[in-house]
């Protein structure tokens, strides 16, 4: 399995298995049989809803001898509605709690967008702006809870550049990853060469597209990945499937790459794609691919009287 040496020294398995949305009643037996393929990488966040079932799983798996704990990297995220330090040393102790370790391989600030803790009354918002809790603040307690000893690594997710040099300028600190939704239509060329010049690593996550927007919207509004001729041409090569050539692709590139499953078959099969070489052509016809797409594209922290936009959350790459 490939890793990417971190700041710390550290080697981050550059596969692993995403959870995000991942149903408590499937996720359990997923985390076990990915275990038992091989799988030594698991991402996880609070706001997932499932971290306690992952919990048992890998507590389980522990004690069961299927895997030590020292083999494993677990990833989790700090939440919008947690940035003040008070709070964040409050989700990094839930989060260990419910996930039944001891300390995290890796913690991350899930978005630079600031949500209040309580539910807001009616009619008002429930947004912050960034100013009244600056990341450079988080980012700080960050660094205290990796001085504590309850996680090894820091990082990021969803940061441009513009807000990634912010936080270096002000506490001299780099993140060791930065997680970003990636895939063949999004290849953030001008983040990951920044990132690279950084020593920051990369990690895509929906790096199959969203198959679930696709089904909803038809595929005539939102292009669907497991369609595109270039991707399957290059499958057939390897008498492999679409997907399989993405996660290929994406570890090729030096990126980390999470895709989800719950099903025993997918989890296999994604794993397997780790023992595909694409040839220099092939990766460079899936450069040219590059559309600029989101799946994800973080409306949802800009409606209303947000005080947020999609130009400050993509603007500076």
């Amino acid at each position: 399995m490939e890793k990417f040496k971190l700041h710390s020294g550290d080697e981050m398995p550059l596969f692993g298995l995403g959870t995000w949305k991942s149903p408590e009643n499937m996720v359990y037996d997923a985390i076990r049989e990915a275990i038992r393929l091989g799988y030594r990488h698991i991402d996880c966040a609070r706001i997932y809803g499932n971290e306690a079932v992952i919990g048992r799983a890998l507590n389980d798996a522990f004690s069961e001898g299927d895997v030590e704990r020292k083999e494993m990297w677990i990833t989790s995220k700090l939440w919008n509605t947690h940035h003040d330090p008070d709070d964040a040393q409050e989700a990094i102790q839930t989060t260990l709690n419910d996930l039944q370790l001891n300390y995290l391989d890796l913690y991350l600030i899930h978005w630079p967008v600031l949500l209040k803790k309580e539910k807001p009354q009616e009619g008002e918002s429930h947004f912050l702006p960034i100013s009244s809790i600056p990341l450079t603040t988080t980012w700080k307690k960050m660094q205290d809870i990796r001085n504590q000893g309850l996680t090894r690594n820091i990082g990021v997710s969803n940061f441009n550049t513009k807000v990634l040099n912010e936080i270096i300028d002000a506490t001299g600190e780099i993140p060791s990853v930065n997680q970003v939704e990636s895939q063949p239509y999004l290849q953030h060329n001008l983040l990951k060469k920044y990132c690279d010049n950084k020593g920051i690593l990369i990690t895509a996550y929906c790096p199959l597209g969203n198959g679930n927007k696709s089904e909803k919207e038809g595929f005539e509004n939102t292009p669907h990945l497991f369609l595109d001729p270039t991707l399957n041409a290059i499958a057939e090569n390897h008498d492999a499937t679409p997907a399989q050539i993405m996660i290929r692709w994406a570890v090729q590139r030096g990126t980390s790459v999470i895709p989800k499953s719950t099903n025993a078959g997918r989890l296999a099969e994604n794993l397997n794609a780790m023992n595909i070489q694409l040839s220099d052509q092939e990766m460079k016809d899936i450069s040219g691919l590059e559309k600029g797409f989101r799946y994800i594209n973080g409306d949802v922290w800009c409606k209303g009287n947000s005080p947020y936009t999609l130009e400050q959350l993509w603007g500076e790459y």
